[in-house]
Order: structure tokens, then sequence, then C-alpha cells
């Protein structure tokens, strides 16, 4: 006997592990922009691997594995939103980042923008997040949302609307 059967879905976990370890930065980064919160952000990136696992062949067919599991961290972060028990708004400090040109500048408009963002809705904040930070299309948002391209573009456009005119009376 050359040794023991292997184990059914042992390398799937092996390749779990794989993109977890690749991707996890990236999703970090993405569930912080939603939440505005790091231990949110970490709780909602783990919440979303916990209900992938058992389904992790499903996610390694899709077509781009990391936009399915975006897709499900920013449907988890709409719903987890939707919930009663959520309904508290919390707001973490803006990470401190040295900037030669103007320091506080930089830290009063990025305070402002995630006051803007946090007054958004979830699926205008949503939509923002993944066409600015993400750098995705149009079609990539519709699909993580579950929506039209028409609506994601209507989205984005209202949320703009929205983050301008807050910016525009806060930096005056």
């Amino acid at each position: 006997m050359r040794g023991a059967a292997p184990v059914p879905g042992a390398s799937d976990g092996v390749r779990f592990a794989a993109f977890v370890r690749e991707h996890t930065p990236a999703l970090l980064r993405t569930a912080y922009l939603l939440t505005g919160d790091a231990v949110n952000a970490e709780e909602l990136v783990q919440d979303t691997m916990v209900r992938l696992y058992p389904k992790w062949d499903k996610v390694e067919a899709a077509d781009v594995p990391l936009a399915y599991v975006r897709r499900s961290l920013a449907n988890g972060y709409v719903n987890q939103r939707r919930r009663a028990s959520r309904r508290e708004f919390a707001f973490a400090e803006v990470p401190e980042n040295a900037d030669q040109r103007d320091p506080f500048g930089q830290l009063a408009d990025r305070d402002a923008i995630w006051v803007g963002l946090a007054t958004l809705p979830e699926r205008q904040r949503t939509a923002l997040v993944l066409r600015y930070f993400d750098d995705l299309a149009d079609e990539d948002i519709a699909a993580a949302l579950g929506a039209r391209v028409g609506t994601v573009r209507s989205l984005i456009s209202r949320g703009l609307a929205t983050l301008r005119g807050r910016m525009k009376d806060t930096l005056r």
C-alpha cells in the first residue's frame, strides 16, 4: 500500500486557505471603506468567508472568484445594515497618514468624506466604494448589487451629487 486515500475536500481547504492568504488584505480594505471601522471590517470579511467556505467549489467555479467573494461581502454589508439591531451609527477615527503637502487639510477632507459616505444610503455607499476604491465597471457593480446597470449609474450619480453638495458646504 502506498498511503491513505485522500480525504474528500482536503484540497478544497488548501485552495481556500491560499485564496484567503492572497486576497484578505484587499477584502479588508473594501470592508473598511464600507463599514468605516477596522473591527467591523474584520468581522464582515470573516463572516463572508465563513458563509462561503461550505460552497467553496461554487466560488472557484465562478469566472472571477474574487468578484464572487466581493459581491458576497457587499451583500453581507447591505444585509447587515438592514437589520434593526444594526441601526447604530459609529464612526472610527480616520487613520493618520503623513502628507508633505497639507496633512491637516487632508485629514479634514477625509473626515468630511467619511461623514458624507456614512450618511449615504447603503446601496449608494456600496456603489461608490466599489467604483472608486475597487475600480469596478458598472456591469461588475450591478452584478455585486444584484441590480441593473442603469440603477448602478443612478446610485453613483446621486451619491456623488450628495457628497459634492455636502463637501461644498463643509469645505467653505
